[in-house]
């Protein structure tokens, strides 16, 4: 079978309706909200915080994982899929955060972790048997070579771990052996065929949890590393599009409505796979930035604001244009097969920029991100400026670790309304500083980041022409300069909430006085949200230094 031609003429899904007005809040729930005082976040913490997340226009979250672990790598070493972790509560309490959310309007996308599990899983430790009548047919779950002193034919692998005579391939960590979904060459006995038998019992196995937990109200999945589950595959990831294909071909027809976003990077073979989304990630590989770290991170030193050359940095001179050439291409590939390349503030594997960048530097950016195309991700803390905090690695964090800091609330002391435990008893410390920024001194601030946002926010929602599945043509930033001004024009079948069915949106991050000329539809309109003090005469719009305007 050809198989480039088989991914190319795959139809593609229907994504959920509900994806076009979404804004998506990621949440790490060890550090949002402890309801029980044991100095951990829980799933009732963040029930009880669900009124404040609707607060800020955030409609969808994204929770990273938080089943049965050892976490040894902060619950992406799965013990079992269907059972919630201890720390965090009980299956019965995810449900009911699955109900109160959608009370609010709130959609909840679980985090999906395919390509391993932990060493503790049932599967494993069964196929980890010396003997294979005791395996319960998990023999080939997993990736076993034929021999103790066999290597992984260039993949990471154990030995000497287990009593089966064979060594086993590894996803990350130690802890984390890699669930067979086959190899797109098999050229040795123990590497079985993607898509034969043993790796399709896998993608069942995988279709199963899925399934477990969206008949129980889950709005779907964010999908931990979706390109990597077929060893050696070819470039373009031609196996592991297939192997997608098949698994949406199980569970899309059960649960229509469902949302799946794909931790991959590269819409064009995403989309073929048959997600909903991707994200545009924060890379930087050797000094060289992806698109979105020249925007927010562009820096070997990340913590340092000297030196950054990200376009947001008001000091960088920097043009929006080389981000302009990564993404532009990436965007007319996730829309050629309907669906969104999001952007993120931030994640849990990536450092903060509040150190870095200012609250006015951050505010711009954000309010660029948030009215892009795609679904915007706002990781919980960054509204607020939370700080990346250098600490030593806990659950296999390393220098994530500082990112997942619990979520400061309110100036009670210890722990910044996080939880009712002594501050030693914390799964990880508050931000002792002086000046840590909390919800509650953000909210009383009619000018904080915060209350933009909420502002921001409340207007992409009412505004169709903001929202993810909007038309995006560049007006200004192509030819360089620090400029950048863009149209969104609505969906034909949203068109009538705006007078001509557009917003033109445009920014400064510099220190220098700009005047755009834009299109002639530009004459007469409103500035509906603005950053400094920007003003329009004509078709001339007037960017003062670290200025941003919506023309409605």
């Amino acid at each position: 079978m050809d198989d480039t031609r088989h991914t190319e003429t795959h139809t593609a899904p229907a994504h959920p309706a509900w994806l076009r007005d979404a804004v998506f809040y990621e949440i790490y729930p060890q550090s949002y909200a402890d309801s029980n005082g044991d100095g951990i976040g829980d799933i009732p913490g963040i029930i009880g915080k669900l009124d404040y997340i609707a607060s800020l226009g955030c409609n969808a979250l994204w929770i990273n994982p938080c089943y049965d672990s050892p976490f040894k790598d902060a619950g992406y070493d799965v013990r079992d899929y269907t059972r919630v972790a201890d720390r965090y509560g009980t299956n019965d309490d995810l449900i009911a955060l699955f109900s109160a959310a959608h009370e609010r309007g709130i959609r909840v996308l679980l985090d999906l972790v395919p390509g391993h599990t932990s060493e503790e899983h049932p599967w494993f430790r069964a196929s980890a048997q010396p003997n294979p009548a005791d395996r319960g047919g998990l023999s080939e779950r997993y990736i076993w070579t034929d021999s103790w002193i066999a290597g992984g034919d260039g993949l990471p692998f154990i030995g000497g771990e287990t009593d089966r005579d064979g060594t086993y391939i590894l996803n990350f960590f130690k802890c984390q052996p890699a669930l067979n979904y086959g190899f797109a060459h098999p050229r040795a006995s123990w590497q079985k065929p993607a898509l034969g038998p043993d790796a399709l019992a896998t993608c069942d196995a995988m279709v199963d949890v899925m399934r477990f937990w969206l008949s129980r109200g889950a709005d779907g999945f964010r999908v931990d590393m979706a390109d990597s589950l077929v060893k050696h595959d070819d470039y373009g990831k031609p196996f592991t599009i297939r192997t997608w294909q098949y698994m949406f071909s199980k569970i899309r027809p059960e649960f229509p409505d469902a949302a799946f976003v794909a931790e991959w990077g590269r819409p064009h073979e995403s989309m073929q796979a048959g997600f909903d989304m991707d994200f545009y990630l924060d890379w930087r590989w050797d000094g060289n930035p992806n698109g979105y770290n020249m925007l927010l991170r562009n820096t070997d030193t990340p913590l340092a604001h000297d030196g950054d050359l990200s376009y947001f940095n008001a000091d960088s001179g920097t043009s929006i244009k080389p981000f302009l050439d990564q993404y532009l291409p990436q965007l007319a590939d996730a829309r050629r097969a309907g669906g969104y390349f999001d952007l993120i503030t931030c994640n849990h594997d990536t450092l903060r920029t509040a150190q870095r960048l200012t609250e006015r530097e951050r505010t711009i950016a954000y309010a660029m991100l948030m009215t892009m195309p795609g679904c915007p991700f706002l990781y919980y803390g960054d509204e607020i400026g939370m700080r990346y905090r250098p600490l030593p690695t806990k659950e296999g964090g390393y220098t994530r670790t500082g990112s997942r800091t619990p979520m400061q609330w309110d100036e009670t002391l210890p722990n910044l309304g996080f939880s009712d435990a002594s501050a030693d008893a914390l799964y990880l410390p508050v931000d002792p500083g002086d000046a840590a920024p909390t919800v509650a001194a953000a909210s009383a601030d009619p000018h904080s980041l915060l209350s933009t946002i909420r502002t921001l926010l409340a207007l992409r929602h009412a505004t169709p022409a903001l929202h993810a599945d909007a038309d995006f043509d560049v007006l200004a930033g192509l030819d360089g300069g620090r400029a950048f001004a863009y149209r969104r024009t609505a969906a034909a079948d949203d068109k009538a909430a705006t007078a001509d069915g557009s917003v033109i949106v445009a920014m400064n991050p510099g220190h220098e006085t700009i005047t755009l000329g834009l299109p002639a539809d530009a004459a007469g309109r409103d500035i509906a949200f603005a950053v400094g003090s920007p003003a329009l005469a004509g078709t001339a719009l007037t960017l003062p230094a670290q200025s941003f305007a919506i023309l409605r």
